[in-house]
């Protein structure tokens, strides 16, 4: 199995004892406690679906699915290599910033193509104020 990608299940020590020598061959052995690795999941029932691949007395690829009941189950923990995959603390890029020149022409980004055009998205700058002074209404002191 690609441990990579998957699921590891880990159950509560009185369900390992209730299922006895039947579960023995598909657990694992690790820091965390013993439990089953499996590709694919299936919790939409009564029994919990696990899919595992493994390989027959003649080294032919078999796919192997476990049901056991949800009661069992104490815990399921995804298994992928995944950076981006969890809750821990993300670093967001920063996005690069678009300076323009207000006098017209925009200044050119590193990469070369973009002809002084801001990017997609990007905001224009605000139209600068008229030096002008509003014109008066008529009838007003």
């Amino acid at each position: 199995m690609n441990e990579s990608n998957g699921y590891a299940v880990f159950f509560f020590p009185q369900a390992l004892e209730a299922l006895g020598d039947a579960i023995r061959p598909y657990l694992q052995e690790g820091a965390t406690g013993a439990h089953v690795l499996c590709n694919e999941i299936d919790t939409g029932g009564a029994l919990v679906e696990m899919t595992l691949q493994g390989r027959d007395s003649e080294n032919r690829e078999v796919a192997l699915e476990l049901m056991v009941p949800t009661s069992m189950v104490r815990m399921i923990v995804s298994t992928r290599s995944d950076e981006s995959f969890g809750f821990g603390p993300k670093v967001a890029a920063r996005p690069e910033p678009v300076v323009a020149n207000v006098a017209g022409s925009a200044a050119a980004p590193a990469d070369a193509g973009s002809e002084g055009k801001p990017e997609a998205g990007a905001q224009s700058p605000a139209p600068a104020a008229s030096p002008e002074p509003a014109a008066e209404e008529p009838g007003k002191p």
